[in-house]
């Protein structure tokens, strides 16, 4: 059975745990929270971030970080962006040579505004870029977990790193596009956030739907200008 190694036991990456698993792999899903871990073990849920979704049998709870990847195909960052530094130090003394990195938070590091994948890159070195991949796209962790549709994008500088990534995540209800744009997907992934966060502040705000349509509109074409400036292609923006 393939093993694949979840970093980060919140809602997304318990979501991506239980998708993995009921794709035919051993997941291991690390946390740094004992209690939180001891709690999904004793209850088969992750009664905090992921509440009323069982996980199957082949997800194994972890504490251990260097258990956890051990053997792991691929090992999934699904922690917050401002912590993926952080965890890619921890992992840089266990994080075997054939392993492929996929990163699935979408944001940009505030202290330095760098995307993720550089961030990858300046903390395991070059190396890791042929085996880099980030995943992304509209997916909320509630509805992975329930197995409801969802499309996501896997994008990855290495074509045979996308397509192995795709092959472990795809299912009849999970589909993953290959797109070699990783600047691209990962700057579409972090700037939406922007969008999101202005109009719901509008609706709060009462404002209508022409609010909500200049933002979405005007805000699209805003980053579709600063992802090409910053090296993303015009493609990717559109879908």
């Amino acid at each position: 059975m393939n093993k694949i190694c979840v970093l980060g036991a919140g809602s997304w990456g318990t979501a991506l745990a239980i998708l993995l698993s009921r794709n035919g792999a051993e997941v291991h899903l690390w946390g740094r929270v004992e209690d939180g871990i001891e709690d999904i073990k004793i209850h088969k849920e992750n009664r905090r971030f992921l509440p009323g979704v069982e996980l199957p049998d082949t997800v194994f709870p972890e504490l251990d970080l260097k258990a956890s990847l051990k053997g792991a195909s691929i090992a999934v960052l699904a922690v917050p962006s401002q912590a993926v530094r952080q965890v890619a130090g921890q992992i840089k003394e266990y994080l075997e040579a054939e392993t492929v990195l996929v990163n699935v938070a979408k944001g940009l590091e505030i202290t330095t505004t760098m995307r993720m994948s550089q961030v990858a890159e300046d903390v395991l070195g070059k190396q890791i870029r042929q085996r880099y991949a980030v995943l992304s796209g509209p997916s909320h962790a509630e509805e992975v977990g329930r197995d409801l549709p969802t499309a996501v994008t896997v994008a990855a500088f290495n074509k045979e790193t996308a397509y192995l990534v795709q092959d472990a995540f795809m299912s009849p209800v999970f589909r993953v596009y290959t797109n070699p744009d990783v600047p691209g997907v990962e700057l579409g992934g972090a700037l939406k956030n922007i969008i999101a966060l202005g109009t719901g502040i509008a609706r709060g705000l009462g404002y209508g739907d022409n609010t909500a349509a200049a933002l979405l509109t005007r805000g699209l074409m805003e980053i579709v200008r600063m992802g090409e400036a910053l090296g993303g292609d015009l493609r990717t923006f559109a879908g």
